[in-house]
């Protein structure tokens, strides 16, 4: 029953929120109302109940814009609020306000389907697609919204909407995001440390000028022929994954389609050379060096590695949408987005439309990234004032991740461990769960789990709320029916799930160790 407005209703409701832990809350506002709320810099659009469906409940929704640009939408369950706030990060280079997501990653209503408040934004900015990088161009107030603003700007109105509709602030606030989303999420640990209780962090792109910059253009022009063309056939990346699964997949003494960790493989890919002409069931001298320089990794004209890592062996399966391409057309992500960045946000000066990957120079190019690195990368390991507030940081990434490769993101928590006085002391506050099999925010279908496929935030509720840190995370693989596969313990990073005997499927047979 919804209680009406009134002093004495708003008492009863407090004490009964107080008494009972399970109790949900009812809004003791006006949804319509909240449209004319004055909130600093904030232009409110319209605010109107949305009735229950497609698996959500009934809510509140409210629409507008934090100055200049920021547009959020913020739903708000009419009934069972469960007194918590709940914000979702955006993808790629944002742009759209994508507020019906399906899914975890960056879905403000796997939140408000738990009862949560919830909210998300479009980063500051209009675009085309989440790959239209034209904003940017000659534009560094949106660039800076994009960076570090538009998250902490939306937190601040959606709290304020929040605590006006339900008259009460949340008792817990959580911020989600994945990829550039995850990007958000550290960046928010780190430059605002009281706008959540406890964050997710997942494939965050953490140095994203030297991810879609130098990286991704070193990507680029080793499989970019004299000619102009891309040098690795389509239909030959199959070969490639099999051929890697082949070699790998017993490397952590289980032969079970997963790849556990990369960094143990010791494929070599001219070991697929052919040995005269070419061939479907082998590879040209050329596609050979351009397997040897995505797995190696970016260097400079004297060796250097600009950025850490490679492609990863095992990420194959998901090479077509991020890398290659399909044979049947569409797909390469990445170099999708390396072009519009190089045009319109990596550097201080904007080149413009007619820049390419092929005029970047990895002796000097990277230097002049800088400017923009200090708005858009979120690598410091300090995490200090974060750790002061009581916040704790949950990340995880795929170690099949060919879109924003995972060694960066093992080097970051290597860095906050050491920042941070060590593993005790870090793991009291931040674990990362290494995901093997899983690709880019697990949105392909794949050897491993998808996005769905572990639950983090109740992981998160559990540590923030009670107290209980996660010492593994279930991982449930289904097939297309939903019919359960395997499952697996995900363990905190550096630790691995090793396998006890018993049956290979089921996570009881398996424990986190070093």
């Amino acid at each position: 029953m919804r209680l009406c407005n009134g002093t004495a209703a708003l008492g009863m409701l407090v004490v009964l929120f107080a008494a009972a832990g399970t109790a949900r809350a009812q809004p003791g506002g006006d949804c319509g109302a909240l449209a004319n709320l004055k909130i600093e810099n904030t232009n409110l659009l319209s605010a109107a109940i949305v009735p229950a469906g497609g698996g959500l409940p009934a809510y509140c929704r409210v629409l507008g814009y934090v100055r200049p640009a920021i547009n959020f939408e913020v739903r708000m369950p009419t009934r069972e609020w469960n007194g918590k706030f709940y914000m979702a990060g955006c993808g790629g280079f944002c742009g759209t306000l994508d507020s019906d997501n399906d899914g975890f990653a960056n879905a403000m209503n796997y939140g408000l389907m738990r009862n949560y408040a919830a909210a998300t934004m479009d980063s500051g900015h209009w675009g085309a697609s989440v790959l239209d990088g034209r904003w940017a161009y000659n534009n560094r107030v949106a660039e800076n919204d994009y960076g570090w603003r538009a998250v902490s700007e939306t937190a601040r109105v959606a709290k304020a909407l929040v605590k006006t509709y339900y008259r009460m602030e949340q008792k817990r606030a959580y911020f989600a995001g994945c990829s550039n989303g995850g990007r958000m999420a550290n960046m928010e640990a780190r430059k605002f440390p009281n706008d959540f209780d406890g964050i997710i962090s997942g494939a965050p792109s953490l140095d994203q000028t030297g991810l879609l910059a130098t990286f991704t253009t070193w990507l680029v022009q080793a499989n970019t022929g004299p000619d102009g063309k891309e040098i690795l056939q389509k239909q030959k990346v199959a070969l490639v994954r099999d051929k890697v699964y082949e070699a790998c997949d017993a490397k952590d003494g289980l032969k079970d389609g997963l790849i556990d960790d990369p960094r143990t493989c010791d494929f070599k890919p001219a070991s697929l050379r052919c040995r005269a002409g070419d061939g479907a069931d082998c590879l040209t001298a050329a596609e050979v060096g351009v397997l040897e320089k995505w797995y190696a990794g970016v260097r400079d004209s004297k060796g250097r590695q600009l950025y850490p890592g490679g492609i990863p062996l095992g990420s194959e399966p998901f090479w077509p949408l991020w890398l290659t391409g399909f044979e049947k057309g569409g797909g390469r992500f990445g170099p999708r987005a390396n072009a519009e960045y190089l045009r319109y946000m990596a550097f201080a000066d904007d080149p413009g439309e007619s820049y390419s990957a092929a005029q970047f120079d990895f002796d000097g190019d990277p230097q002049r990234l800088a400017t923009m690195a200090a708005i858009y990368n979120a690598t410091d390991p300090d995490l200090s004032a974060f750790k002061a507030r009581g916040g704790k940081l949950l990340m995880y990434h795929g170690w099949a991740d060919a879109a924003v490769t995972p060694q960066l993101t093992v080097d970051y928590y290597e860095a906050v461990e050491k920042k941070m006085g060590g593993r005790e002391a870090t793991q009291g506050f931040l674990r990362l769960f290494m995901i093997p099999g899983f690709d880019h925010c697990g949105w392909q279908a794949g050897p491993g789990i998808s996005e769905l496929g572990f639950d983090p935030l109740t992981a998160l509720e559990n540590w923030v709320e009670k107290g209980e840190a996660p010492a593994s995370l279930l991982a449930t693989k289904q097939d297309n029916d939903g019919k359960t596969v395997w499952t697996r313990p995900l363990c905190p990073y550096p630790q691995k799930a090793k396998y006890r005997g018993g049956d290979v499927n089921a996570a009881t047979n398996f424990a986190c160790s070093d």
